[in-house]
């Protein structure tokens, strides 16, 4: 399994309006339900079915559809676990010396690639920078919308 951790600031100098740990928690429920606004490449999220702190949705990301199966922790962690057993993230919102931080970790299996081997490093570099962007893009639109008055 290809896994990876990465996380940002959610509030880098410059960033304007600063976002609460509230406002990024609500950011990252509303991606849950519905990820369009929030990810770039993604071009279907349709829910399936919510039940308590969890919502089962089908998604197409970069032209691959799957089913995931979100849990919310409130007011600290969102999981997506595919439910073809092929991956999972993690988005998690923590306090650091700088401030707050919004990170992500994935583990990704690549289905008739070898673990550990090149063949997968490859293919999970090769996701990297997609998946840094959706955490990048998340914060953007929370703070777009944070801006407008919407949150």
């Amino acid at each position: 399994m290809y896994t990876l951790s990465y996380a940002i600031p959610v509030n880098p100098e410059g960033a304007e309006p600063k976002l609460t740990r509230e406002q990024v928690w609500r950011g990252l429920e509303m991606k849950a339900e519905n990820a369009l606004p929030f990810v770039p490449g993604m071009t279907q999220c349709d829910v399936l079915e919510t039940k308590d702190n969890t919502i089962t949705r089908e998604v197409t990301f970069r032209g691959q559809q799957s089913k995931e199966f979100i849990t919310l922790f409130a007011p600290v962690k969102v999981q997506f676990e595919r439910l073809d057993g092929t991956g999972w993230i993690d988005n998690v919102i923590s306090e650091s010396d700088a401030g707050l931080i919004l990170s992500f970790t994935f583990g990704i299996n690549f289905p008739g690639v070898a673990a550990d081997s090149a063949e997968e490093k490859e293919k999970g570099d090769g996701m990297r920078g997609a998946y840094v962007a959706a955490v990048g893009a998340t914060l953007d639109r929370v703070r777009e919308m944070v801006a407008a008055g919407d949150l």
